[in-house]
């Protein structure tokens, strides 16, 4: 038996081996199958046997489960789509609209949602299995449910869906798939907000920084913090931004079943995850205003301290290439103190130069 999802370990569920093609083993007659249980709110989970699988997935609907299990609960198959035949099994499911199959196999990246009749169909973001929060990239996962049956498909393992899965024994079993949505709604946003916290403490030092900022300090690192917040979360709004679009679609006509899952709780989560996300980039975008002008304050400052330099030294560059020059007659060429009074020139032209500029109000 292979070993499972990492996300999802030493769980007792249908796994499929990919190496028992061609082997005798009923496990080998379906590839990719991650796990497929049964859940029964009140009762908990329980493993499906492979003919079970067969059974529902070629009739996808009520039919194909109640012939599996009359309590009342509903199951979950959940697949690899890396294996083609996986995906071949998931793209063709007789009773379920044309538009669910096609995209339970593709392998694009993608977030939609709809619905038809008692189908529920979507692609939705998640974050890979990294081990640090902030190096987690965004994939997707695919799901199909109807009240009693929820098919759900992804290419890389994603922590989510591991979670989801243990919450049916620790936390119960909801009374339809749509609670198992609104539960790895819930884990993917409560992961956005818990980056956008860290992100949110470093824009505070950042801050701290730049108020406690004195004349000479380096503002360059500051850039870089403040870039990196804002790279961050363009990234995560341009991810949640579809999915609260999606959730209040007016045109999106959920089922009954469905509709306080996915169209309450999972967009009220949703939206509030994007005001939070709105309103760090306001604050970074206002922070790299304030840290540019600082930067354009200091740099000011030196152009203004170099200039300074610059015209009290015009002066004496003149005494000195007046007294440079090789003509005949020049005076003070002879005698011992002719040194001494150019230096002494070109000191008393810088002084009358220091205090026009001192008068005039210059610096």
């Amino acid at each position: 038996m292979a070993v499972p999802d990492n996300t999802v370990p030493n769980f007792s569920f249908t796994v499929i081996d990919p190496s028992l093609k061609g082997s005798s083993h009923p496990m080998a007659r379906i590839k990719g199958l991650v796990w497929a249980v049964e859940a029964v709110p009140g009762k908990g989970i329980r493993p499906l046997e492979v003919e079970d699988v067969q059974r529902i997935l070629q009739s996808p609907g009520n039919e194909g489960y109640e012939a599996v299990s009359g309590e009342g609960g509903w199951c979950w198959l959940h697949f690899d789509t890396v294996h083609s035949s996986a995906r071949s099994s998931v793209g063709r499911l007789p009773g379920m609209p044309e538009d669910v199959g096609t995209m339970l196999a593709e392998t694009d990246y993608g977030i939609a949602l709809e619905a038809a009749d008692d189908t529920v169909w979507g692609a939705l973001p998640a974050f890979d299995d990294a081990l640090a929060e902030e190096d987690r990239e965004i994939c997707a996962w695919r799901f199909a449910m109807r009240q009693n049956i929820l098919i759900t498909t992804r290419r890389t393992p994603i922590p989510v869906l591991g979670s989801a899965y243990r919450s049916l024994q620790t936390q119960g079993v909801p009374r339809n798939p749509a609670g198992v949505i609104d539960r790895v709604l819930r884990d993917f946003t409560g992961t956005v907000r818990r980056q956008l916290a860290q992100l949110d403490d470093e824009l505070d030092r950042a801050e701290d920084v730049l108020l406690a900022i004195v004349h000479g300090s380096d503002l360059g690192h500051l850039g870089g913090i403040v870039g990196k917040v804002r790279r961050r979360s363009t990234e995560l709004r341009r991810v949640v931004m579809p999915i609260d679009r999606v959730l209040r679609d007016e045109d999106l006509e959920l089922p009954e079943w469905a509709e306080d899952d996915l169209r309450d709780r999972a967009e009220r989560q949703i939206h509030a995850a994007l005001d939070d996300l709105i309103a760090l980039q306001d604050r970074a975008r206002s922070l790299q205003d304030e840290l540019a002008s600082s930067q354009a304050e200091e740099t000011n400052r030196r152009l203004c301290i170099v200039s300074i330099v610059t015209t009290l030294m015009l002066p004496a560059t003149l005494v000195t290439g007046f007294f440079g020059m090789n003509t005949g007659g020049m005076f003070l060429a002879s005698g011992g103190l002719g040194t001494i009074f150019a230096g002494g020139l070109c000191v008393a032209a810088m002084a009358v130069t220091f205090i026009f500029m001192k008068m005039a109000r210059l610096f």
